[in-house]
């Protein structure tokens, strides 16, 4: 494999559909009253995808260095393989977190002006977003192997990519707009159980401990059907609340093959558990299309 290719498997750009579906929920939900912007959206998903590249990278780096991803059952990480070296991938760390700041202070301006205080609000909810991108795993201290990654993604997946998308846009903030940020966020909570349910005995060898490694795979497993039909709930929520059309609740129907993997996670066949990893990232980002389509055209 090639240099290029090396570090194009390294951002894992198949990971962006799931970071971008709270920028294009949140969107929606700000065309349903008339007040979305083509720049903030399109400069919001650059920032989105920039984060999550981000957080690719660094995981590649602190898992690798810390010696976790020596085992692991998911595709191999390039700098535990040897492919990228840790000094190599520190440098492009520091890339991307310039980029990372440069996109958010062009979202920023595009939103506010310079001049403005939610500006600088906004701001340092952006290097918070680039601080947990990195210390998920980077770091004696790191949040990942204490049980936190959980409650992370749901705060920058969910509340921050929905809600504040959608503040970006409107300058204001409404109940279903908070829950549909929390269903959003729940979703991609289970994405991130089944990635550590699948790495479970791996993690816990190498001293990170998860939810799934605290709970247990049994507990995992009902973790999982707790976050999909709670996501559901503040999704029915959300319709109550922000209701424009009656085909917002057809797309709810797009919930049902998110239930399929449950059975999956109950095995240990790791390709298993890989598919899942892709229909469940793949499906949260098709719902939040489809719903964001339907309250768009139904402006």
């Amino acid at each position: 494999m090639n240099k290029t290719k090396v570090w194009i498997s390294a951002m894992r750009l198949r990971t962006l559909p799931l970071s971008l579906a709270g920028i294009v929920l949140g969107s929606g939900l700000a065309a349903a009253r008339g007040q979305c912007d083509l720049r903030i959206f399109i400069l919001a998903l650059l920032t989105a995808a920039s984060y999550q590249i981000l957080s690719n990278l660094a995981n590649d780096y602190g898992d690798g260095i810390k010696g976790t991803d020596a085992r692991r059952k998911g595709p191999a990480r390039a700098v535990a393989a040897g492919r990228i070296s840790p000094e190599s991938m520190k440098k492009a760390l520091v890339v991307n977190i310039l980029i990372s700041l440069l996109l958010t202070l062009a979202l920023l301006k595009a939103a506010f002006g310079w001049l403005d205080d939610v500006f600088w609000l906004y701001f340092l909810m952006g290097l918070g977003a680039i601080w947990a991108a990195v210390r998920y795993t980077v770091g004696r201290s790191a949040y990942g192997y204490k049980g936190l990654g959980d409650l992370f993604v749901l705060i920058f997946f969910g509340w921050v990519s929905v809600a504040g998308v959608y503040f970006l846009h409107t300058r204001s903030l409404e109940p279903g707009v908070w829950a549909a940020g929390t269903a959003i966020g729940l979703l991609a909570v289970a994405v991130l159980n089944i990635n550590n349910t699948r790495d479970l005995e791996t993690d816990r060898a190498a001293g990170k401990r998860t939810l799934a490694v605290m709970m247990g795979k049994a507990n995992a497993v009902k973790y999982q059907r707790a976050l999909l039909i709670l996501s559901f709930l503040f999704m029915v929520y959300a319709t109550l609340e922000f209701y424009v059309t009656p085909f917002q609740w057809a797309v709810l129907w797009l919930y049902i093959p998110l239930f399929r993997h449950l059975k999956i996670m109950r095995g240990d066949d790791p390709e298993a558990f890989n598919r899942a990893l892709k229909q469940v990232s793949l499906g949260t980002f098709v719902l939040a299309l489809a719903y964001a389509c339907v309250l768009t055209l139904a402006v």
